[in-house]
């Protein structure tokens, strides 16, 4: 069985939105895109090294995809060789080696791609449809990167539909710019209790 593992960028706060540079996510009038840049040293690239050298396909929401397909083509990187699954209602440029489109009941289409055999399945940006996963139990482990920053708006990793789950650090580290590198596996239900 393949599991679903996101990968996020995330502030304090929670935002997930355009963490790589200008021009990459300004809906609803998100205007502090690119805010990870300034954080990104040498620990944060081995990490996202280690992550992305290791056997995987994408899996991607339409946007990310777009985002993805306008510039990953044209550089030497894994994702090139990975396949990418978009997920998506409306028509997409399928022309990127190894994209297959996802429609119709995404729900079942996805659990049908976990019960394949096959790498794991790398979510990255695609904030809809993490809502999705998390919202259906769908994502097995959640590899985060906690950047040093609020930012009090935008997009978040953590959105209304999301159900109680309980989940175990894996592995953890901290970069020296500050970024929590920290990874969870996903563990049964919410534990209660009281002092």
């Amino acid at each position: 069985m393949r599991e679903v593992v996101v990968l996020t960028f995330v502030s304090l706060d929670g935002v997930m939105q355009a963490p790589g540079g200008e021009g990459e996510d300004p809906s609803g009038g998100f205007d502090l895109e690119g805010w990870t840049v300034p954080y990104f040293d040498e620990v944060g690239g081995n990490e996202m090294a280690k992550q992305m050298g290791q056997p995987f396909d994408l899996l991607l929401g339409r946007k990310t995809y777009e985002i993805f397909a306008s510039y990953w083509p044209h550089h030497d990187s894994p994702i090139n060789e990975a396949k990418k699954y978009v997920v998506s209602n409306s028509a997409i440029n399928t022309d990127w080696e190894e994209t297959i489109q996802i429609k119709g009941d995404v729900v079942e289409e996805i659990e049908k791609l976990k019960h394949q055999d096959g790498p794991m399945l790398q979510v990255h940006g695609s904030s809809d449809l993490i809502q999705t996963l998390l919202a259906n139990d769908l994502v097995d482990q959640l590899w985060l990167k906690v950047f040093p920053v609020t930012l009090g708006k935008g997009k978040r990793l953590f959105d209304e539909g999301t159900i109680p789950a309980a989940f175990e650090l894996t592995d953890s580290q901290v970069s020296p710019s500050g970024v929590i590198i920290a990874s969870y596996r996903r563990d049964g239900e919410v534990k209660l209790g009281s002092f």
